[in-house]
């Protein structure tokens, strides 16, 4: 039985407490307050990789309202983003109705981000590709619409700096996020200039890396996106599919910049 699971069934054996928990609370409702009567705390025998699951699942949806708003208004494509990744985590009726919660929560005037990243990045326990995993889907919904807005570029900014990411690791994510979605099947067409552009961006090189560099940068994105070292450092099992997505785009930016590659020394 998953975090969920327990929690639902009256078996967590901990309780989140701090402003995630409060979060996930008013989320739940009732509900929460009848799974978790009579809890023990963290100290005495909770999990801490299911506790770091229900902060990361709760964190990832609230400062994803947050970001939403951050450019003054709230656009249809941020909200269909945000209903894409519940459906890509196949979440049931309960837990899509606590996503939708903690979204509107992050919206709110009165949200506390802060407190919120300042919680997430503790349980995280210095799990560095977990927090990046989690900065990349606020950087997806960002993006959702196109284009990124100064608002939101402030937004993502400061949540990067209160997780410990720099600025320059922060600028690379972003360019990174802007090859995904590129289009084309490697193997079936010589891709086109814009593909090609794009699959560098997704493995943060340029055209003019070397053959040894393309491919370390693209185990070490594999490896960072890799989806059972990510659901064993806490994240939730039901963003399995995305880490998956991810991983498949490596694989194919990878592939295709390599195809072109070979092209180019036959011609």
């Amino acid at each position: 039985m998953n975090w969920w699971g327990k929690l639902a069934g009256g078996a967590f054996g901990f309780l989140l407490g701090g402003p995630l928990g409060a979060l996930l609370g008013a989320a739940l409702g009732h509900q929460f307050d009848k799974g978790l009567r009579g809890v023990k705390q963290l100290e005495d025998d909770g999990d801490l990789t299911e506790r770091t699951q229900a902060a990361f699942f709760t964190a990832s949806f609230a400062v994803m309202g947050y970001v939403a708003k951050a450019d003054g208004r709230v656009s249809e494509s941020e909200i269909a983003r945000a209903r894409q990744v519940m459906s890509q985590m196949q979440l049931d009726e309960d837990q899509q109705q606590a996503a939708i919660k903690l979204f509107n929560a992050g919206k709110a005037a009165d949200f506390d981000l802060g407190g919120a990243i300042e919680q997430f990045r503790a349980e995280c326990h210095r799990r560095i590709n977990l927090v990046r995993f989690f900065l990349e889907i606020q950087i997806m919904t960002a993006m959702a619409d196109g284009e990124l807005h100064a608002g939101e570029r402030a937004a993502l900014l400061d949540i990067a700096s209160r997780l410990g990411i720099s600025r320059r690791y922060f600028e690379k994510l972003l360019n990174i996020a802007a090859g995904f979605d590129g289009g084309g099947t490697p193997g079936k067409a010589p891709a086109s200039r814009q593909q090609l552009d794009d699959a560098y961006k997704l493995l943060g090189v340029s055209r003019s890396a070397d053959d040894a560099e393309v491919k370390r940068a693209y185990r070490r994105l594999m490896n960072q996106h890799h989806p059972d070292k990510l659901v064993a450092r806490g994240m939730p099992e039901e963003m399995v599919e995305i880490a998956n997505r991810k991983s498949r785009e490596i694989r194919e930016a990878y592939d295709r910049v390599r195809e072109s590659r070979k092209r180019d020394e036959a011609a």
